[in-house]
């Protein structure tokens, strides 16, 4: 049975990307997709557009920012399925060097 896990792009808000590096992560993307591994992927927006929302007991609080005020954060994430953590992490690995970051993997739960 295929578990599910998360591959976080951690970034440095250096507004990096460069064209190989796009060239590189679409590489990446077709090989989940060819090797049965996609589930889905996506970009993230700057911190700077983040909004905490606590709705708890009603008390309807945003706070216009971040959750945590670090100059690292996700700037991604590809969801995928693998057979277990080694394949994942191998996974991760790949994902690591295509887009040339940091990555954080974590198993979904369930």
């Amino acid at each position: 049975m295929l578990k599910k896990f998360i591959i976080f792009v951690i970034d440095d808000l250096s507004e990096s990307g460069t064209p190989a590096e796009m060239i590189a992560i679409d590489a990446f993307n077709d090989s989940l997709r060819t090797k049965g591994h996609w589930i889905f992927a996506g970009g993230l927006a700057a911190p700077v557009h983040a909004d905490v929302i606590d709705n708890r007991n009603n008390t309807n609080l945003a706070t216009g920012k971040p959750f945590f005020d670090t100059k690292e954060n996700y700037s991604g994430f590809w969801l995928i399925q693998a057979s277990d953590h080694e394949t994942a992490k191998r996974l991760a690995l790949e994902g690591s060097k295509a887009c040339h970051r940091k990555v954080e993997l974590r198993p979904l739960l369930g």
